[in-house]
């Protein structure tokens, strides 16, 4: 069962089936909320995912409508979003996972808009260019 948590260690989480999917998001909002080129997501159905700890210190902030980033704050981790758009799924942060995720990314999204220091140079497919 993968399990995650923040920086500090408040949060913890786990869910209940491995990883599905990767995607690497290069838009400008999830570089400011991740701190770096790319936020990397992966979708787990909000049924299988349980906050295991930390409830107190989990804060959400709405990014833009219908979405929602959730993140410790103690330490600031992000820890995963939710979106209006699917609500029957949570998208946690990679980098909060304990364990190795089990896979490699299955695409980008909007590359387009990626950071002009940012080198991603890979086969993968994009989405959101159109």
């Amino acid at each position: 069962m993968p399990t995650g948590s923040c920086l500090c260690g408040n949060i913890r989480y786990q869910f209940d089936q491995p990883i599905s999917r990767i995607g690497l998001c290069h838009c400008q909002m999830c570089r400011k909320a991740s701190g770096t080129a790319f936020a990397a997501n992966a979708p787990v159905p909000r049924s299988e995912f349980r906050l295991l700890s930390g409830m107190e210190w989990l804060k959400a902030y709405a990014s833009s409508p219908g979405k929602k980033r959730w993140f410790c704050g103690n330490c600031g981790s992000p820890v995963y979003s939710e979106s209006a758009s699917y609500p029957d799924l949570v998208r946690i942060r990679l980098g909060s996972l304990d364990q190795p995720a089990g896979r490699t990314p299955d695409y980008h999204y909007l590359l387009s808009a990626k950071a002009d220091w940012d080198l991603t140079a890979d086969d993968l497919p994009r989405f959101g260019d159109d």
